[in-house]
């Protein structure tokens, strides 16, 4: 743990469309943190209706009024203050709901899922606000993956289902995007257009409500192969930074970026132990180098938040 830290749980929300990446960026967070000092709370749990329920009524998961937004709210307030909570729990491998489960508050929450920044009132209970908007084209082939691997769907049930909310999304969940303190693309690289993991690149869109790290350091070891700053703006025509990482970026140079965001967090140093360098997961294979420079980002604002930095 930090020292100085403030006395309160400090809240990551991480929030995008369903298979944007929410689950596999919440758990690599976790780990850096130290999984025994997080919990993570997936919102989908707070669904009003069943899977069968929903097909029954032709509703949509995505849609606000089909999830207890205030029992999210109440429940986000309490971990905040530290007291724990009685949560519901909704499997997605039958879409059936499962007895309700005792959380209490650790020193890190991470808060997953579709709705997590619908109101004021959730908002205003993280401290690190990311969203996932990965390409639409590579979002659709995560979802079929997953759906069919893990959730009993078929193929076609998959492509059925998109289609039936194809007009869901950008009316309930795309619009948070602009409450996000970072938000996160992965894109595939020109020319690779069935890349689907480690070689895709990834574009942070730096808001400037967080005290973002120094990153010119970055460039100086990344020179111009694998790593770009620039200022730009935003969707919304707002300044903010553009971070790329390229999937193309040799092992030695990620190594020595890792190296620099460890750098920027000295007060953390204790936590290198919960996760793997970049150097022995290339030696299994099992590598993406803009996920894991994308979840030590994030570790940094969370070590920071703990410590009472904050922008805006």
């Amino acid at each position: 743990m930090p020292k100085n830290r403030v006395e309160r749980p400090i809240i990551l929300g991480i929030v995008g469309d369903s298979a944007a990446g929410k689950t596999t960026l919440a758990s690599g967070v976790a780990q850096i943190l130290g999984k025994d000092q997080v919990v993570t709370i997936c919102t989908d749990d707070y669904h009003k209706f069943d899977r069968a329920k929903r097909a029954e009524n032709k509703t949509s998961a995505l849609d606000p009024e089909c999830n207890y937004l205030d029992v999210i709210e109440n429940d986000l307030n309490s971990l905040s203050n530290g007291k724990a909570i009685i949560k519901p729990v909704y499997s997605h491998h039958d879409g059936c709901f499962k007895a309700a489960e005792y959380i209490e508050p650790k020193p890190y929450i991470v808060v997953e899922g579709l709705l997590g920044y619908s109101t004021r009132t959730m908002r205003n209970n993280y401290d690190v606000k990311i969203y996932l908007d990965p390409e639409e084209e590579l979002r659709v082939r995560w979802k079929v993956i997953r759906d069919t691997t893990k959730r009993g769907y078929t193929e076609e049930q998959v492509l059925a289902s998109l289609e039936k909310r194809k007009d869901d999304s950008p009316v309930y969940i795309q619009p948070q995007r602009t409450f996000a303190d970072m938000a996160i693309q992965f894109y595939r690289p020109e020319g690779m257009e069935d890349e689907i993991g480690p070689r895709l690149n990834v574009r942070h869109t730096l808001r400037p409500t967080l005290p973002h790290p120094d990153l010119t350091s970055l460039l100086d070891v990344g020179g111009n192969t694998g790593i770009s700053l620039d200022l730009a703006r935003d969707k919304d025509g707002k300044p903010v930074d553009i971070l790329d990482i390229h999937g193309s970026i040799e092992t030695n140079r990620a190594s020595k970026l890792e190296e620099l965001l460890w750098g920027l967090i000295p007060e953390a140093q204790h936590l290198r132990a919960n996760k793997r360098s970049i150097e022995e997961l290339e030696k299994i294979n099992i590598i993406s180098h803009p996920l894991m420079l994308t979840q030590m980002l994030i570790a940094y604002h969370m070590v920071k938040a703990a410590l009472g930095h904050h922008a805006i």
